[in-house]
């Protein structure tokens, strides 16, 4: 099982790293976005994260056009060996993914929603996919079902489901449960699967007859 944060915070993920709570961090334009950054950010980020420990920093490429997607993907894979580049699923994306392949780039093909998208990916074979389960469920679709057939097809290929898009931590056990062995969700999440209160109460009794009371 591996863990990660779904998140461009410095302050709430440098913390994780360096406690060696998860195994490295997934960002997107809208993550970034929404802590205030943008695309000038990343390297930046890459370097904090890196520094902090972070084994996979995944950090996704935008263009309008295939040569503008690969030229921003090069850009990217260019900060690190430890950069994975997300490309989106789409017609153009399947055909940058292949490309930076062939230049030993590694890659994540995001926001699958579909099993055929899947068994395409894993033909390339790129290192993973991201399925984005909140997402699957909100538009009505069983996602559970959906990212449990893409795990057991993608199973005997090196392609890894990386989940996102996950909510809670019932969630994310559940997702586990179903074979899923790569999760990435926000840090309040990712927090709260630490926490359950029958734990802390029990810890407290232990801190009390420890204590002599």
């Amino acid at each position: 099982m591996k863990l990660y944060a779904d998140s461009a915070s410095v302050a709430a993920v440098v913390p994780l790293l360096h406690d060696g709570l998860v195994r490295g961090v997934t960002t997107n334009p809208s993550i970034l976005a929404r802590d205030g950054l943008g695309a000038a950010d990343l390297p930046r980020l890459y370097d904090e994260f890196s520094a902090a420990g972070a084994d996979e920093i995944f950090l996704q490429a935008t263009g309008d056009s295939r040569a503008a997607l690969f030229d921003d993907a090069s850009r990217i894979a260019g900060f690190g060996h430890r950069v994975v580049v997300k490309v989106p699923a789409t017609p153009d994306g399947f055909r940058v993914a292949h490309d930076l392949m062939a230049h030993d780039v590694r890659v994540l093909l995001t926001a699958v929603y579909s099993l055929a998208q899947a068994t395409f990916a894993a033909s390339l074979g790129v290192d993973y996919i991201a399925p984005y389960f909140g997402r699957l469920v909100d538009s009505g679709e069983d996602g559970l079902s959906k990212v449990s057939n893409m795990t057991t097809v993608l199973a005997s290929t090196r392609t890894r489901v990386l989940v996102a898009s996950v909510r809670s931590p019932n969630a994310a056990a559940t997702l586990a449960l179903n074979g899923v062995s790569h999760i990435t969700a926000d840090v309040p999440v990712l927090l709260a699967m630490m926490v359950d209160p029958v734990t802390e109460q029990s810890a407290l009794e232990f801190e009390r007859v420890a204590a002599g009371g």
